[in-house]
């Protein structure tokens, strides 16, 4: 019932906005470290993709206590999380300076194996409910991909899922049949997909 949010009143915090409206400041992340998504593993424990600092950071639930859980200097700067049920991370990497990216695996603490150098700008990353595919969106390139996903959590047969002609893109969210939720960056409005690619509708924002 809790929502948690990126960049509460200023860079490099994470709010909580609980079920009766109140908002508040959940945590306050060390040095330079700024968090562009979030995720949570089965424990509860907040995971963060701290694009300033090359990192994925956790937060202990408990203690709210931040530490690095991976970083590698062959990180762009992280974007975006997307977690499976047995704990694996998969993040999106883009360099925007370059108009590329890459994608990355994490199975644990410090462990980080690449799954594709040869991307667009990588950012919105979302698995299907069962886990068998990975949709990554390119946000320059407006093009969204879909891969297959075995059950060590390697992917395959990337293919071209949807293509915008405008705008770029960023989150994505798969809802309980599939549909993927795509936020467009800059036209303000959230696109919804069919798992066979289909825009079904977009839904303007304030």
């Amino acid at each position: 019932g809790n929502l948690y949010v990126v960049n509460y009143q200023k860079d490099g915090t994470i709010g909580l906005v609980r079920p009766n409206g109140e908002v508040e400041l959940y945590v306050t992340l060390p040095g330079n470290s700024i968090a562009n998504a979030i995720m949570f593993d089965k424990k509860g424990n907040m995971l963060l993709a701290d694009w300033v600092g090359h990192n994925v950071l956790k937060v202990d639930k408990k203690t709210k206590a931040v530490s690095v859980y991976v970083h590698s200097d062959q990180f762009n700067q992280p974007n975006d999380l997307c977690i499976n049920k047995k704990g694996q991370l998969f993040a999106s990497d883009p360099s925007w300076a370059n108009g590329t990216g890459k994608i990355w695996r994490i199975d644990g603490p410090g462990k980080a194996v690449l799954l594709d150098d040869k991307m667009g700008t990588t950012n919105g990353i979302e698995l299907s409910p069962d886990e068998k595919k990975l949709y990554v969106n390119e946000s320059v390139q407006n093009k969204i991909w879909v891969f297959d996903v075995n059950t060590k959590g390697d992917i395959s047969n990337k293919r071209l899922f949807h293509e915008f002609t405008d705008f770029g893109m960023d989150g994505m969210k798969c809802d309980k049949l599939g549909n993927l939720y795509v936020t467009r960056h800059g036209k303000g409005t959230i696109a919804i997909l069919s798992p066979d690619g289909k825009l079904i509708r977009e839904v303007q924002m304030k």
